[in-house]
């Protein structure tokens, strides 16, 4: 996997950045309002890392509004469970 210099994870593409916004939000509770929100492509290393700034991703925002985050979290937490076993 490249490195960026600031030491920010690194995602190849764009879709790779927001299927990981997404897995993020699925796999971690974040406080309302927090967490990361958006991807951007980064001058330094011009691959792409997670923000916690700026506008939610269109993406994301959809998922949150349609519930399918909420969704695949408690279907991950069960899974999680049962791994245990």
């Amino acid at each position: 996997m490249s490195a960026c210099r600031t030491g920010k994870r690194v995602y190849m593409s764009q879709e790779t950045a927001e299927e990981a916004l997404i897995g993020a939000h699925v796999n971690y509770t974040y406080p309302q309002g927090g967490g990361p929100v958006g991807v951007y492509q980064c001058e330094e290393c011009g691959l792409y890392h997670l923000t916690s700034k700026g506008p939610v991703n269109e993406t994301l925002a959809k998922y949150m509004d349609e519930g399918k985050i909420k969704h695949w979290s408690e279907a991950e937490a069960w899974l999680r469970k049962l791994r245990k076993r």
